[in-house]
């Protein structure tokens, strides 16, 4: 296999999609939201989207395996997702590789998300996605990624200010 077969050895703007959001909690907090399964289920996701969790091994090598299930245009739809743990620093950083269940999926990205505490004690999550062309990246852009993960970190942050 060639080092050109890897698209996630090196990181590239054009490919890359960034969503901030400043939470009113300490890092530990937000950080403890990621690593709960029962917590990851209740708030991951886009708006109008429930989580269906099928196995949650949260930790360094561990998996994700979950359904997003929402209805559209009257009938419920299932979507597939399967995130797998690649490096957990706590209260620092989480780096995933994110796709379906299918086991060469050619659409998966890496994903990071960092968590940095401000001196007010407010924490800025930054999740960074790395597709694996910017042909990908245009795509998952027109079908509305920035704003599903801008809903996905708003509804972390209503779980937060629970």
């Amino acid at each position: 296999m060639k080092d050109m077969a890897d698209p996630f050895g090196t990181w590239s703007l054009d490919r890359e999609i960034v969503v901030v959001k400043l939470l009113n909690h300490p890092r530990e907090k937000v950080f403890a939201a990621w690593m709960d399964p029962k917590a990851l289920a209740e708030w991951y996701g886009p708006a109008g989207l429930r989580i269906e969790s099928h196995e949650a091994d949260i930790r360094e090598g561990g998996l994700w395996r979950f359904d997003m299930v929402g209805v559209f245009e009257g009938r419920e739809q299932r979507f597939p997702n399967l995130m797998r743990f690649l490096e957990i620093v706590p209260n620092e950083r989480i780096v995933i590789d994110y796709g379906t269940p299918e086991p060469d999926d050619p659409d998966r990205f890496r994903a990071t998300v960092t968590f940095d505490e401000q001196a007010d004690g407010k924490t800025v999550l930054t999740l960074r996605q790395l597709h694996p062309s910017p042909e990908r990246r245009k795509v998952v852009i027109g079908f509305g990624a920035v704003e599903y993960g801008l809903q996905t970190l708003d509804g972390l942050a209503a779980w937060l200010d629970r």
